[in-house]
């Protein structure tokens, strides 16, 4: 008889967890957002999963995919 194959299971506090990727941000025309280098801007554009195109007031930046200095308010 063989076991199906399963799913390894670990302890939370274990330092062999595997990593688990959080969800990736998603963003809409007209959102207000925050970037750590550009300030605060809103959201002009949407390129899905590739990049947004965001208006920080004196400039306008593309910021591309996987988001990671930009947050949504």
């Amino acid at each position: 008889m063989t076991k199906p194959d399963a799913v390894k299971r670990s302890l939370p506090t274990s330092p062999f967890r595997t990593p688990v990727a959080p969800p990736p941000k998603e963003f809409e025309v007209g959102n207000r957002v925050t970037h750590d280098a550009y300030g605060l801007g809103r959201v002009t554009a949407v390129e899905e999963g590739v990049a947004v195109i965001v208006d920080f007031g004196s400039l306008q930046k593309r910021i591309m995919s996987p988001y990671s200095k930009l947050t949504t308010l």
